[in-house]
C-alpha cells in the first residue's frame, strides 16, 4: 500500500524497503547449492551464457542437417555457386572497382583495390552461405535464430577488417607512417589489458551534476529505492498537470537529462510544463529479495502519490516511462484502471495521459534479447545473481555489447587496437557506461514473467495478487518507438494497439534505442512519422501503418510536447518548489551510487 511520501532530511538513510506480499523463494538444499556454485563458477567462461541453451540449438542444427541430404545437397550448390562467382571477379588487378560497401568496416577506398577487394568479397560469400546454411526445416524457431546469430558473431570475429595481416589502413600506415598508430595501438591494448592508465585516453568528462544531469530542481521525496526530482519552473507560466517521467531502472535516469543542449527534462520545463523525475537506487547485496512488485509500490506508486503531495491529489497527472519504466508504468496504469484499482488509490492523483517511449507491452517477438532468454538461460542467470545478490552493470554491459558485437567490439577495437584511435566520448556514451545494478529476485521475475512467459500481453501479469488487463486503459496514450531499436523494435512496440482500444498516437523516429529518444529541435537529420488511431479504431498492421503514416521533418519532442499541452489546462503562474519539501538539490544522491564491480 502507498505510504505516505517522507519529508526526512537528506541526512536520513533510507530503510529497508517494505516487500510485496509475495510467497519466499524455497530454501536451498545442499545439493542445488552445489550445482549454483558450479554453474557460477563456470559462467565468467561462457560470458554468462547457458552452454546447454546454446549446446541445444547446435544439436538442433546438427541432427537436422544430418537427417536431411537434400538440404545438403543445396547448401553444397550454394558454396560452389558463391566460390565460382567469387573466383569470376577475378583475382587479378583491375582498374574497374566495385561499389562502395555500406559497411562501416569495408567503407574506405583502400578496400576496393586488389587483393583486398577480393578478400571483402570472400568474407561477403562467407556472410551468404552461412546466413543459408543456419536455416534447416525441422528445427524450431528459437534454436534456428540462435544458431543464425552465432554464425553471425563467428563471422564478425573473423572479419579481414579486424586483421593487420589483411587490413588495408594497416598496410598503409605500415608504408607511411613506420606504423606508427600501431604502436600507439598495442599502446592502447596493453593498458586496457592490464588496467593501467592511458595517457593516450581521453580526459574525464560529463561529471553527473556538473556535465549532464544539470537541470535545475529539487529532490522532494526520498524512500528506500527512488528518490523524485521536482524541476524548477524556467517559464512564467505552466500547465497545472504535471508530468511524472519513470525511467528504466537498467541504467541513471539522466539520460533524460544529459547535456543542456539535448535534455529532455529542460526541454518539458522551458516549454511550461512542471517535470517530476524518479531517479532510482543503485541497488547491492542487501536488496537480493526486491521484486517487481517492490519496484511498482515504491517506485510508480510512491512516485505518484508525492506528486499528489506537492499538487493536490485532485491534480491530474501525465506519466510518461522510457524502456522497462514505461512497461512497468503501463502496469501500474492498467491496475490503476481495472474496477478494484490498488491499495490506497484514494491517495494517488488520477492519470490524465499514457507516453510510452520505446517500452514494450507484448514480448511475444522482442528482438535479438529474447535470442538469450529460455528456460535453460534464465536458470543460468539464477545461480549467478542468487549467490551475489544482483546482476551487475558490468555484466549487463557484456551482454550489450555481445549483442552488438559488430558495432561495439569489433569496429571500436580496430579503431583503438589497429589504428590507434582512441573514441571521444559524448554524452551519451558516458551515460552509457555509467551502469546499475538489479536485484536478482526481481532480475528473474521480470525476465520469467514478462518476457518468458509474456503475461502482461495475456493478461496474467498480477498486481496484489489480481490480474491486470491493459485493455483496461480508457485514457490517451502516446507511443513512440525507433527505427533501428534492438532492445524494444518498434514493431514490438506497436503491438498496444492490439492490448487495448484506448486513443493511440504512435511515433516512429529514426535513429536506436537511446539515440531515436534523445531526439531534440535542431539535431540534424531527425524526422518521424506520425498517425493517431482514434478509441476503438480499427487495427492496421504495422507494415500498412509505416507505409501510410505520414513522415515529418525535424524532432518528434515539439509534436509530442503539443499533444501533452493539448491535454493540459491552460497556463497558469508558475509556482516555486515549497522549501518545506525540499531534501537536496538535483540531481540527488541515489545517481551518483557507483560499485567497483568484480564481475
Amino acid at each position: 500500500m502507498p505510504r505516505k511520501p517522507s519529508s526526512a532530511p537528506a541526512s536520513t538513510p533510507p530503510q529497508a524497503p517494505h516487500r510485496a506480499a509475495r510467497a519466499p523463494r524455497p530454501a536451498e538444499t545442499p545439493t542445488q547449492k552445489l550445482d549454483r556454485l558450479a554453474q557460477a563458477a563456470a559462467a565468467p567462461l561462457t560470458g554468462g551464457l547457458s552452454p546447454v541453451s546454446l549446446g541445444l540449438a547446435a544439436a538442433d542444427w546438427a541432427w537436422h542437417l544430418a537427417l536431411s541430404p537434400g538440404r545438403r545437397l543445396e547448401l553444397a550448390a550454394l558454396a560452389l555457386q558463391l566460390g565460382r562467382q567469387h573466383l569470376a571477379e577475378g583475382w587479378a588487378p583491375g582498374d574497374e572497382s566495385p561499389p562502395p560497401d555500406e559497411d562501416p568496416r569495408f567503407r574506405h577506398e583502400a578496400w576496393a583495390q586488389w587483393p583486398y577487394r577480393q578478400w571483402r568479397a570472400g568474407f561477403r560469400a562467407a556472410e551468404t552461405f552461412w546466413s543459408e546454411a543456419t536455416q534447416v526445416p525441422g528445427m524450431t524457431t528459437h534454436h534456428a535464430q540462435l544458431t543464425h546469430f552465432f554464425a553471425r558473431q563467428w563471422l564478425d570475429m573473423l572479419a579481414p577488417a579486424n586483421w593487420p595481416a589483411t587490413n588495408p589502413l594497416v598496410h598503409q600506415d605500415l608504408w607511411h607512417n613506420g606504423g606508427a598508430h600501431l604502436r600507439q595501438g598495442l599502446q592502447n591494448w596493453l593498458a586496457d589489458a592490464t588496467g593501467t592508465p592511458d595517457d593516450n585516453a581521453p580526459p574525464q568528462r560529463f561529471r553527473v551534476g556538473h556535465d549532464v544531469a544539470v537541470t535545475p530542481g529539487k529532490v522532494v521525496y526520498r524512500n528506500a529505492l527512488i528518490e523524485l526530482i521536482r524541476y524548477t519552473p524556467q517559464s512564467a507560466k505552466v500547465h497545472p498537470e504535471p508530468v511524472l517521467i519513470v525511467p528504466s531502472w537498467i541504467m541513471k535516469y539522466y539520460i533524460l537529462d544529459l547535456s543542456p543542449h539535448n535534455s529532455m527534462v529542460r526541454y518539458l520545463v522551458q516549454q511550461g510544463h512542471t517535470v517530476y523525475m524518479l531517479s532510482w537506487r543503485n541497488p547491492d547485496a542487501r536488496d537480493a529479495e526486491l521484486t517487481m512488485d517492490d519496484y511498482l509500490r515504491l517506485g510508480v506508486l510512491d512516485a505518484l502519490q508525492a506528486v499528489g503531495v506537492q499538487h493536490g491529489a485532485d491534480t491530474p497527472v501525465h506519466a510518461m516511462g522510457y524502456c522497462l519504466g514505461g512497461t512497468l508504468l503501463a502496469i501500474a496504469a492498467a491496475a490503476l484502471a481495472r474496477p478494484q484499482g490498488v491499495a490506497g488509490q484514494d491517495q494517488l492523483p488520477p492519470l490524465r495521459s499514457l507516453s510510452l517511449l520505446a517500452a514494450q507491452t507484448d514480448f511475444s517477438e522482442p528482438g535479438e534479447l529474447g535470442l538469450f532468454i529460455d528456460e535453460g538461460q534464465i536458470d543460468w542467470l539464477d545461480h549467478t545473481t542468487r549467490g551475489q545478490g544482483y546482476l551487475s552493470g558490468k555484466q549487463m554491459a557484456g551482454s550489450f555489447e555481445f549483442l552488438h558485437s559488430r558495432d561495439l567490439v569489433w569496429a571500436r577495437r580496430m579503431r583503438e587496437y589497429l589504428l590507434g584511435e582512441r573514441d571521444q566520448p559524448n554524452d551519451l556514451m558516458a551515460w552509457n557506461a555509467d551502469t546499475t545494478r538489479m536485484p536478482a529476485r526481481m532480475h528473474h521475475e521480470y525476465l520469467t514473467d514478462l518476457y518468458l512467459n509474456n503475461a502482461l500481453a495475456r493478461g496474467s501479469y498480477r498486481v496484489e495478487g489480481r490480474p491486470v488487463s491493459l485493455d483496461d486503459l480508457h485514457l490517451p496514450v502516446f507511443v513512440v518507438g525507433t527505427q533501428r531499436d534492438h532492445v524494444s523494435p518498434w514493431t514490438s512496440v506497436y503491438k498496444l494497439h492490439h492490448l487495448c482500444d484506448a486513443e493511440i498516437t504512435f511515433a516512429l523516429t529514426n535513429g536506436g534505442h537511446n539515440a531515436g529518444i534523445i531526439s531534440e529541435p535542431g539535431h540534424a537529420g531527425r524526422h518521424y512519422q506520425w498517425a493517431t488511431r482514434p478509441a476503438n479504431g480499427p487495427w492496421t498492421e504495422a507494415a500498412d501503418w509505416a507505409a501510410s503514416a505520414p513522415r515529418h521533418e525535424g524532432s518528434w519532442w515539439s509534436a509530442w510536447q503539443a499533444w501533452l499541452a493539448a491535454r493540459s489546462s491552460a497556463p497558469q503562474p508558475a509556482a516555486q518548489i515549497p522549501k518545506a519539501s525540499v531534501l537536496c538539490d538535483a540531481p540527488g544522491t541515489y545517481v551518483l551510487q557507483r560499485y567497483r564491480e568484480k564481475n
